[in-house]
């Protein structure tokens, strides 16, 4: 098991947990690594469950906030391990979200007393469908560790605030047809060719930019697959156009299935996936603290991440880390060494 030096240099410890593969569902050397490496830690109580790994203090401050972080990647594309060049970190996790939970586990080992009571959340299975998320094994397992006051989940975000998060939905629309052979295609009905009308409600789809609590969102609806087809010399029966619809956070699950089923009246729909967004919660007493001190302009978070599921608990959340978000899942994906240190440096100052 490799050992991990949390109270050394950040940046190293950045390079030593991405060079760790954990791809969504190989988590566990990773999660061992870290449960080891916080244990040794004497001010800390380390709890676990599956490849998730929790640790607190319990100092009997009157306000905890939580400081969360994922440890799986997307699939590897020949960019492990890390190379350096300059300032430069280049490899899978880099960016997404490893350089957070870095800046998370050196803060953890480090700050022995600080001036909130800090519950630290190193979760897997973050990158694949909503039902196995690692932190939503914790909200239902163990809500009672992801109690807190506040908390920030080091996804990526320029090292500027991000309020809130968009709701995600996955649906597949199944457009019918009749199977022929294609020597007599008028015997039958192509339904490929038909989907080509689900497609053309995408291409004409104007989507929502709504400001909620001041934050601007830009919503989506892009097919991202489509199925269909039996042979060469088959006029296919069926074809199955699969969707991703990015919703802003003024509306839920419901309302977003309501409103894909309007747009696409007519047509065969099953939702396959699906999570709620979460507004910025950026007026509570907590979270105005810590942006003052980011000094930054805070921007909506045009995506999803977990503070949806912290939100549902009733714990107000922000996104805020190292890196640029564009780099995410990219084959060129790195960080900047500057915005690592930089982030450590706020939230040290915030912490202490």
């Amino acid at each position: 098991m490799t050992s991990l030096d949390l109270t050394g240099d950040v940046v190293d410890l950045t390079r030593t947990i991405c060079d760790i593969p954990s791809v969504s569902g190989d988590e566990k050397a990773l999660a061992d690594a870290v449960e080891s490496a916080l244990r040794a830690q004497p001010h800390l109580e380390v709890l676990r469950d599956g490849d998730a790994v929790v640790a607190r203090t319990s100092l009997g401050r009157p306000t905890r906030v939580v400081i969360a972080g994922h440890l799986d990647t997307v699939p590897i594309a020949d960019n492990l391990p890390v190379v350096v060049d300059g300032d430069v970190l280049r490899g899978r996790g880099t960016v997404d979200m490893k350089a957070g939970v870095a800046m998370a586990l050196h803060l953890a080992a480090t700050l022995t007393v600080p001036r909130y009571d800090v519950t630290y959340v190193f979760y897997d299975h973050e990158e694949v469908a909503a039902r196995l998320n690692g932190l939503g094994r914790l909200v239902r397992n163990h809500p009672e560790w992801l109690t807190g006051d506040f908390a920030i989940l080091g996804e990526p975000s320029d090292g500027t605030v991000e309020g809130g998060c968009q709701g995600t939905m996955r649906v597949k629309i199944t457009v019918p047809g009749v199977a022929a052979h294609s020597a007599r295609s008028w015997k039958g009905s192509n339904a490929i060719h038909s989907a080509g009308a689900v497609l053309d409600i995408l291409r004409a789809y104007v989507p929502r930019q709504p400001v909620v609590d001041g934050l601007r969102y830009h919503e989506g609806l892009n097919a991202v697959k489509i199925e269909g087809g039996i042979a060469g010399n088959v006029i296919p029966d069926l074809c199955t156009v699969h969707i991703n619809h990015r919703f802003a956070p003024d509306r839920d699950v419901a309302e977003a299935e309501a409103h894909l089923r309007e747009v696409f009246a007519g047509f065969e729909l099953e939702v396959t996936d699906a999570a709620p967004g979460s507004r910025p919660g950026l007026d509570r007493p907590a979270a105005k603290e810590f942006v003052e001190l980011v000094g930054r302009t805070p921007q909506a978070k045009l995506g999803w991440t977990d503070v949806s599921r912290f939100a549902a608990l009733g714990v107000p959340a922000v996104n805020f880390g190292p890196g640029d978000p564009l780099q995410a899942h990219t084959d060129g994906e790195h960080v900047l060494v500057p915005e690592i240190r930089q982030a450590l440096h706020v939230l040290t100052t915030w912490l202490s």
